[in-house]
């Protein structure tokens, strides 16, 4: 059933539901709205090849703010309020700060800006990142951003998080574009997160679906279906540009909108 619900129902599935179950995806991947740039794409590239990869979700940051318009920003503000005061948990396979600090109860199995790691994957090495951490690595990347593969020695210099206390190595954003990724940085929340999934069984349960696509399929788009598919109240409403199809099994239990996530939030 494509597009077949109007945004006015789909706000009164919001109201009448007794719990919600977002999954935000590749649609709110800063990358997406910068790709087409010069200088962003350009420093990716100088970032990978000076063994830098890991430093690549900050760059989206720093880049999108640089550059990006407000629309991503506008579209995590509004869902933020038509979620206000609602029992909601948030799962997120992209990597964008402005989710992190959104409010929303939320687990970002993909990692965030929020935590460092050894690049070696020790376990029990996961350290907060400060401010004074983002201050330098934001130092370099303006450096990286004006001056590109001339600034590597200088930029390099400043995208240091120190050293992992057990074996020394260096320290690297705790992110699956970490070499060794420590997923310990979410499990709490992971946990969290499955023990309030099990008390949505026989309630009233709105899927909410934006920008999913099949980066992580097992994260989000699967085990949404699943969630859908056992309980008999649930409905799911999935939005994404291309891939907004629903299986056949659940085609009476949700709708599929075919327009970007970002751009229909902000319609709402």
């Amino acid at each position: 059933m494509i597009e077949k619900y109007k945004n006015e129902e789909i706000l009164e599935q919001l109201t009448q539901a007794e719990k919600i179950l977002v999954g935000i995806g590749e649609e709110f991947d800063a990358e997406n709205a910068l790709g087409q740039n010069r200088e962003y794409a350009e420093g990716c590239n100088i970032l990978k090849a000076a063994g830098f990869g890991w430093a690549i979700p900050l760059w989206n940051n720093y880049c999108f703010e640089r550059l990006g318009d407000a629309a991503l920003w506008s579209a995590i503000r509004k869902l933020s309020v038509i979620l206000r005061g609602k029992d909601v948990f948030l799962v997120s396979t992209s990597i964008n700060d402005t989710i992190a600090g959104s409010g929303i109860r939320a687990v970002m199995p993909c990692g965030s800006l929020q935590k460092k790691q050894c690049v070696e994957g020790c376990e029990e090495v996961l350290l907060n990142m400060t401010e004074e951490d983002i201050d330098k690595i934001w130092q370099g990347f303006e450096v990286l951003f004006e001056e590109g593969e001339k600034s590597l020695l200088k930029s390099g210099e400043l995208l240091c998080l120190g050293n992992c206390p057990k074996c020394g190595r260096p320290l690297v954003l705790n992110t699956v574009y970490a070499e060794n990724y420590n997923e310990h940085g979410y499990l709490d929340h992971w946990n969290e997160y499955t023990k309030w999934l099990q008390g949505t069984l026989n309630k009233k349960l709105l899927v909410l679906e934006l920008g999913v696509g099949m980066r992580f399929p097992s994260v989000i788009r699967w085990p949404f279906e699943k969630v859908v598919f056992f309980n008999q109240k649930a409905f799911l409403c999935r939005v994404n540009e291309k891939l907004y199809h629903l299986t056949e099994e659940l085609a009476e239990k949700g709708c599929g909108i075919s327009v970007n996530a970002i751009d229909w939030l902000n319609q709402l």
